[in-house]
């Protein structure tokens, strides 16, 4: 049986354009029934459908109330009730009631709700990147600090140098199974012979 350090180890890298990332990511959940072993997975089981993720944007955008994300959405009165429950009982959501008579609710986000912030910006910048004509972007972003309109970038959090896919190693944290390193290097060396 091979250890961590072996598996780990300069045999099992893969070459992307110019530079080279370990092929042992534990971002491989142990069984369907789990997210446990990635957060990615995790995340796109709670949040991960269209719905859900403009929700969340209309939530950043202001929008608090059932009419007004159906209106800027148009999505159903069925989906959107199940969406808002969804995302309330997963915690990115906290509901309150502002009306008793009929019962009507507020949707703000919650701190889980918060932190997915520098992903929608992500997904953003990808948009204006990729689908929006250079000088045509649907969305733009003003920093209030400075006045600017800016570029979300992701940035270390020690030193604040740019991210960039050549300046990261993933490496398996501390709930990373042996079981999901040694199945996700059989993989990647089944996909690179």
């Amino acid at each position: 049986m091979e250890t961590y350090n072996q598996l780990v180890s300069n045999r099992y890298l893969i070459g992307i354009g110019f530079f080279k990332i370990p092929a042992i990511l534990p971002c491989m959940p142990t069984s369907p029934d789990t997210s446990a072993g990635c957060p990615i997975d995790g995340l796109l089981r709670m949040a991960g459908d269209r719905w859900s993720l403009l929700i969340l944007r209309d939530a950043f955008y202001g929008v608090r109330r059932f009419d007004g994300f159906q209106q800027h959405l148009g999505i159903s009165k069925k989906i959107l009730a199940q969406r808002l429950r969804q995302l309330s009982e997963a915690g990115f959501l906290n509901r309150t009631m502002y009306q008793e008579r009929p019962q009507r609710f507020e949707y703000r986000l919650a701190a889980k709700g918060v932190d997915l912030f520098p992903v929608l910006l992500s997904m953003s910048r990808w948009g204006n990147r990729w689908l929006a004509e250079p000088g045509n972007e649907w969305l733009q972003l003003r920093h209030t600090g400075c006045g600017h309109v800016s570029e979300p970038t992701v940035v270390c959090s020690e030193c604040g140098e740019r991210l960039t896919p050549a300046r990261v190693k993933p490496l398996p944290g501390p709930a990373a199974s042996a079981e999901d390193v040694r199945k996700l290097a059989r993989a990647v060396k089944k996909s690179s012979a």
